[in-house]
């Protein structure tokens, strides 16, 4: 197999530096020089520390799929030659498998590769490294990937950030997908979560190339100062840094990133700078949310245009805060769906048709806690469903969170993003959570040996999964996760200064405005349950063309926010995805720059139709006249 190769690193002559560099040497001083490379002899730029990593990904070794392509990423998990000592292209290629599955349906009935986007060979070089934002205590990693039909006529780089709380590889769907093929280069950052975990209990975290390594042989994605009780540490909740304020930043740096490494990879064609190569913003959820902050922090004017899909975005007094309304959604949202408009909801009901016992009981705990006034289930869920509704909730929202609070998403998200935005470590996160391995009978233990060498690649960035459980928050009863629930809404709703720090927290991750000339298009799904668009995106647009700017919108019907849940049964066929919608803003930010087109005062929303029981078609996806989506 051609690929992983690693090159070396070091040397020692310095070439012309782009004027983006020198102007941000006075911020990056105290940051630590990365080493200089043989392959064009100049420096990594000043907030890289250690090596940069770059590998050739040919042959069976490509760069969107890592030689799967479609159907092997839509396959069986790709294996391990040596199950716990998997090698850097093992890894590698998991991951990539790994993120194309968290974010898009690869399904039969998907229409992926079909009806939209398609997954060709794309052979290249790749460029990684952890970098520093200045203050930072946990690096952020940093990946370009470049080319080999690097269009050098039309320079493009599309930068973008991981989705969720993934790692690296985790837009790849959307910017890997959409700008590879067209011969851009694609930068990507992980925005300070990740896979990084570190186990105390074999002194262990992630070195560069995704293997595990032990404290001091290796600069690691995550090292905590310690961790006691065998606590699994995360990056995301336990880094001390509370990443998601300065997703902006990441952003730009991982385009700064991708210019310096576009010199090394063309020196002949250097400098890349943002006056002669149009750097494209795209990223969806968490990563949605981090290209419009990066874009509000963009004085330098580095972004020449951003799609965002489904973004976690706060506007200042405006829309509502994700802690506030995930912690609200925790503690209401199972009584509220045991509501009989419900019972068709996919994840709903049980398999014999029942409101699951344990939201039935959480009915019967907020009447006990007097938060609910009704005796019976029927009466306390209508009355929790109107609560969510005063709150801005909508019926289709609702809908589709069954599957969010089905899956106790929820809890796993507040806990996590408690930690972070209090800054708390892997021992003392807030309201008695912890994460450690699953031992024997789901009691907390020792990680196997197997499955954490494959953290990295297969976890998701915040537990629960991949042999590692969150703990705490609950008791022995009928609804044992209600202390826990009812806790994480306290620090919210309390006004004590024990719990400042998370409103702290929180009010830091507030989007600044974009300069009123950027190309901005925000594609929203209107029954996203998870970021409803109540709380995200309508405020956002709003606020951002009261400051006078001129955001697109499209709020696309029937889309949700997995678009990998409409493989499920029961849940595609009432929904349409909502990638390809992402695809075709791209595709008109495209001809704006590249062709001349006039970017558009308002554009025609699409009218798409639930998928139904076939196969998803291009009339399903009800895109205005005269636009397409084959292949690419």
């Amino acid at each position: 197999m051609v690929g992983a190769k690693s090159l070396a690193m070091v040397d020692g002559m310095t070439r012309r530096l782009p004027r983006w560099m020198l102007l941000l040497a006075p911020v990056l001083a105290s940051c630590a020089s990365a080493p200089m490379t043989k392959e064009t002899g100049m420096h990594a730029p000043d907030f890289v520390r250690g090596e940069v990593r770059v590998t050739e990904h040919r042959g069976d070794d490509d760069l969107l799929s890592a030689g799967l392509g479609l159907a092997g990423l839509a396959g069986t998990q790709s294996t391990f030659a040596s199950l716990s000592k998997p090698t850097a292209a093992e890894l590698r290629r998991r991951a990539i498998q790994t993120s194309w599955k968290g974010i898009a349906d690869l399904g039969p009935l998907g229409g992926f590769g079909k009806v939209y986007g398609a997954v060709p060979n794309v052979p290249g070089r790749e460029y990684q490294a952890f970098a520093w934002i200045p203050g930072a205590q946990s690096p952020h990693r940093v990946l370009l990937q470049v080319p080999d039909g690097f269009d050098r006529a039309r320079r493009c780089l599309v930068v973008t950030a991981s989705s969720g709380s993934r790692g690296v590889y985790g837009a790849i769907a959307l910017a890997g997908a959409w700008g590879l093929p067209r011969g851009c280069a694609v930068a990507y950052t992980d925005k300070g979560t990740g896979a990084g975990y570190f186990d105390p209990a074999d002194d262990t975290g992630v070195a560069l190339d995704g293997g595990r390594a032990k404290r001091g042989t290796a600069t690691l994605e995550f090292e905590p100062a310690s961790v006691q009780h065998g606590n699994i540490a995360v990056k995301h909740a336990h880094s001390g840094d509370n990443p998601e304020a300065d997703w902006g930043r990441h952003v730009l740096q991982a385009a700064r990133f991708g210019l310096a490494m576009l010199d090394r990879a063309f020196p002949d064609q250097a400098p890349f700078t943002a006056q002669n190569t149009r750097i494209i913003a795209t990223g969806l959820s968490n990563g949605g949310g981090a290209v419009l902050q990066a874009a509000g922090l963009d004085d330098d004017r580095v972004l020449a245009g951003v799609v965002a899909l489904e973004p976690n975005v706060r506007v200042p007094d405006q829309g509502r805060a994700l802690f506030d309304y995930a912690t609200e959604a925790s503690l209401w949202l199972p009584c509220a769906l045991a509501d009989p408009r419900f019972d068709g909801a996919p994840l709903a009901r049980t398999p014999k048709g029942e409101v699951p016992p344990a939201w039935a009981q959480r009915c019967h705990q907020l009447h006990e806690h007097g938060l609910v006034s009704g005796t019976r289930v029927a009466a306390q869920a209508s009355e929790a469903y109107e609560h969510l509704r005063a709150g801005g909730w909508t019926d289709e929202a609702m809908t589709t969170a069954a599957s969010t609070t089905a899956f106790d998403l929820w809890r796993a998200v507040t806990a996590a993003y408690a930690s972070a935005y209090m800054r708390r470590g892997a021992d003392d996160m807030p309201c008695g959570f912890h994460y450690s391995a699953i031992g024997a009978k789901g009691v907390p233990g020792v990680a196997d040996p197997v499955v954490r060498a494959g953290w990295w690649a297969d976890a998701s960035g915040i537990p629960p999964g991949n042999g590692v459980g969150l703990f705490g928050g609950t008791d022995h009863s009928a609804d044992a996760t209600l202390p826990g629930a009812r806790c994480l809404r306290a620090l919210w709703e309390d006004n004590e200064a024990s719990t400042e720090a998370l409103r702290d927290g929180v009010a830091a991750t507030a989007v600044k405005p974009a300069r009123a000339s950027l190309p901005v298009w925000v594609v929203h799904g209107a029954a996203d349950g998870l970021l409803p668009t109540a709380f995200t995106s309508e405020p956002y647009v709003d606020w951002l063309r009261g400051k006078g700017g001129h955001p697109l919108y499209w709020k696309v019907p029937y889309a949700q926010h997995f678009d990998a849940f409409l493989a499920l049964p029961g849940f595609g066929d009432k929904h349409v995805p909502l990638l390809p919608y992402g695809y075709a803003a791209l595709d008109r930010l495209w001809a704006h720059l590249y062709d001349g087109a006039p970017w558009p005062a308002v554009v025609p929303v699409p009218t798409p139709q639930p998928r139904g029981s076939g196969e998803l078609t291009s009339a399903s996806l009800g895109m205005p006249a005269a636009w397409t989506l084959g292949p690419k």
